[in-house]
C-alpha cells in the first residue's frame, strides 16, 4: 500500500523505520510546521520532519489541515502518530481506506492528548496501544489491533512512551494486514475515559497531597513539561523521586536523612533523587543540597 504518515513526535520513529522495510511504501510524510523552540525562539523542524530528510521521503506541513485537499487523495491511508491535529471530516475521507491512528492507551480509557501521561498520574499499572479508523469523534472510531504492555513502578512519562512506541510496528502490521484482508475494524467497548493534554500550571507539585500523588505527578510530568515548584522564589523541577519516609514536617520541608533528600508531603517524606535548579542542568539531589546550604525549616513550593 501507498500510505501516508501524519506524525510529529519521536515516539513515530519506530513505526517509521518498521513501515520503510516493510512491503508497503511511505509515500509522504505530513507534520506540523516549524516552530520556535529554545531560549533563541529559533525555529525547529519536528523530529519527524528531521527523520524524513535523511530518508529522502517528501514532506508536507500545512498550516491547515484544507491544505491536504488535492495532496492526499491517491494515498491507500494516512497513519497518524501524535500528529496534534484534529482534522476535519472531509480531509479523513480522501484516501482509500481513511485515515488510522495509532494511540498510546487501551482504547476507549484515556481518549486525547496525554494518554500515558494521564495513566502514570493515575498510578496505572498496565497500558497499551491502538490502531483504530479515525472519524469525527475524539479518538472514538472502531478498532484494528491493540495490544497491553504492564507498567514498571520506576517508568516515567517518557519511558513509557518508549516502550508504547515499541509496540507501534506490530500493532500497525496487524492492522493493515486487516484492511488487506478486508477485514473491518471493531466497535470500541468498555469504560471511557478522557486524556486532556498537560498544561504547565497542573504539573506545579502540591506537597500537601499524599505522598503517592507526588511520585506519580513527578512520574507523569518528567520531562514535559516537567513536575516543577519553587525554590527561593525560583522555578525547581523534580526529575525522580525514591523511597518514601515516615517522619513528617511542613508540606514541602527540605532535609537530609541519611546523605538523601527528603521532602514533606501530606503523609510523610519522599526521597528526591534528581533535580533541575534555576538556570542549572540536572543533578543529583544530594549534589544540589549541599551546593544549596540548606536552613532547616526551608520550603520547596
Amino acid at each position: 500500500m501507498r500510505i501516508g504518515v501524519a506524525a510529529t513526535p519521536d515516539v513515530a520513529i519506530p513505526t517509521l523505520n518498521w513501515l520503510l522495510q516493510s512491503e508497503h511504501v511511505i509515500d509522504l510524510i505530513i507534520t506540523q510546521p516549524d516552530r520556535p523552540a529554545g531560549r533563541g525562539r529559533l525555529l525547529q523542524q519536528s523530529a519527524v520532519s528531521d527523520w524524513a530528510e535523511t530518508k529522502q521521503i517528501a514532506v508536507l506541513k500545512p498550516e491547515e489541515s484544507q491544505e491536504l485537499i488535492g495532496k492526499i487523495e491517491h494515498l491507500d491511508l494516512v497513519l497518524t502518530i501524535g500528529y496534534g491535529v484534529l482534522l476535519p471530516l472531509n480531509v479523513l475521507v480522501l484516501p482509500k481506506f481513511g485515515f488510522l491512528n495509532l494511540h498510546f492507551s487501551l482504547l476507549p480509557a484515556y481518549r486525547g492528548a496525554a494518554p500515558a501521561q494521564r495513566a502514570l498520574l493515575n498510578g496505572d499499572t498496565m497500558t497499551g496501544v491502538s490502531v483504530f479508523q479515525l472519524e469525527k469523534g475524539m479518538d472514538t472510531g472502531p478498532i484494528f489491533a491493540q495490544e497491553t504492555l504492564e507498567i514498571k513502578p520506576s517508568w516515567r512519562s517518557f519511558e513509557l512512551l518508549r516502550h508504547l512506541a515499541d509496540l507501534g510496528p506490530s500493532v500497525v502490521q496487524r492492522s493493515l494486514e486487516m484492511i488487506k484482508n478486508g477485514e473491518s475494524p471493531k466497535a470500541q467497548a468498555g469504560a471511557v475515559s478522557i486524556a486532556a493534554k498537560i498544561e504547565k500550571a497542573e504539573a506545579r507539585l502540591d506537597f500537601s497531597k499524599d505522598l503517592t500523588h507526588i511520585s506519580n505527578a513527578v512520574r507523569a510530568f518528567t520531562y514535559e513539561p516537567g513536575a516543577w515548584t519553587l525554590w527561593r522564589g525560583e522555578p525547581f523541577k523534580i526529575c525522580s523521586t525514591g523511597k518514601a519516609n515516615s517522619s513528617m514536617g511542613t508540606p514541602g520541608e527540605v532535609s537530609l536523612v541519611d546523605k538523601s533528600v527528603f521532602v514533606s508531603c501530606g503523609n510523610g517524606s519522599l526521597e528526591i533523587l534528581r533535580v533541575v535548579p534555576a538556570g542549572k542542568k540536572e543533578m543529583d539531589a544530594i549534589d544540589w543540597a549541599r551546593g544549596a546550604r540548606l536552613n532547616v525549616g526551608e520550603v520547596l513550593g
